[in-house]
């Protein structure tokens, strides 16, 4: 770690030289990490007479792929979607620098009297990246969907709550999550962020919206990141509130040509795509616990749980799913002393 620090903070000095960027101090001050092996730093510095700073990313190439976020990051920032300009790359050392966009997440500002504003920024900027033609990304297609899913069986399930899946119990598992899959791919197909939530969402000094965490982009489902957006890992809101954002933004999608959905259909797209992600993201929580030793994310993991267990029980197809949450994930989850059993039943509501 110290290593490749003192490699990036020469490198960043290298490239301040070249760039003509005014580089105030070799020191690079760490900004955050995220649930990738990514590591992020920012320089300051001084341009045209003006105090100004960039951010450092740390990539290791032996663990982090850097080609897909610089593909995007051009092709996305051509088009208009507030991604960081590029300042410099090298993919074969795993080191970027690119535009700051400050600290003040969408997060910590979403209140009751702000959030309809707030969202309507975010559902803008999600338009823009969804008139990007998505032919150039890789396709969300059914591989892809099952094997997210099956981080739920392998990791959270198995692993995480130490229950053995009986062979009626991975039949029923097999069912719910080819409907999953046929209601994702039976939406318009278009790019898709795959992480879009107020933690990815940056508020700019300019009003706009600052977008991260975009390298794995693929071409997929329209809801896909609504629901990354409103059923949020991070916070929760109202089902009936959310109800009306769903519509709000299928409202702008017709408008605009993007779907001939009703709008019980696009509700059950949206919350059948929640479903999906949901098992995903309980397995990749679990996996970051377990594998990686990182803790932070279990403190979500109920409201996630909450999510896809009120989900399942209002759609007859996903009865059969309900009821293993219900009477065998919910008390091995109550039961777990990584759990808070009031917190998790609170979730349920």
């Amino acid at each position: 770690m110290a290593e490749r620090r003192r490699l990036l903070s020469q490198w960043v000095i290298e490239q301040a030289g070249r760039l003509g960027l005014g580089l105030t101090s070799a020191a690079l001050e760490p900004v955050s990490g995220d649930a990738s092996f990514r590591r992020y730093f920012r320089a300051h510095g001084e341009t045209a007479g003006r105090r100004t700073s960039w951010i450092a990313v740390d990539a290791p190439p032996d663990k982090e792929d850097s080609r897909p976020f610089v593909r995007i990051a051009d092709h996305w920032h051509a088009a208009g979607v507030r991604v960081p300009t590029l300042i410099a790359t090298d993919v074969e050392q795993g080191f970027m620098l690119l535009e700051d966009f400050g600290d003040r997440l969408l997060l910590p500002a979403l209140n009751d009297a702000d959030a309809d504003r707030l969202y309507g920024r975010a559902f803008a900027a999600l338009h823009r990246i969804q008139s990007v033609a998505a032919d150039t990304l890789p396709p969300y297609d059914e591989a892809l969907l099952q094997r997210e899913m099956g981080l739920f069986n392998e990791w959270f399930v198995e692993r995480l709550l130490g229950l053995e899946l009986s062979a009626e119990e991975l039949a029923m598992l097999d069912r719910a999550r080819s409907d999953l899959v046929d209601s994702a791919l039976s939406q318009n197909q278009v790019s898709v962020h795959r992480d879009y939530h107020a933690r990815n969402l940056m508020l700019l000094d300019d009003d706009g919206l600052g977008i991260i965490d975009f390298q794995d982009a693929v071409r997929g489902p329209v809801t896909y990141d609504l629901v990354s957006l409103l059923r949020d890992a991070y916070i929760r809101w109202p089902d009936a509130r959310v109800a009306q954002w769903v519509e709000q933004f299928r409202c702008e999608l017709q408008a605009r040509g993007m779907t001939d959905a009703t709008a019980a259909q696009f509700l059950a797209q949206f919350d059948l795509m929640g479903v999906q992600r949901q098992l995903k993201v309980l397995g990749i929580f679990s996996r970051l616990y377990l594998r990686d030793g990182k803790a932070g994310y279990l403190p979500d993991m109920p409201r996630t749980f909450g999510y896809l267990y009120r989900a399942c029980a209002r759609y007859p197809a996903m009865a059969g799913l309900h009821a293993f949450l219900k009477h065998r994930i919910l008390p091995a989850m109550a039961a777990h002393p990584l759990f808070d059993e009031t917190a998790l039943m609170a979730e349920l509501a």
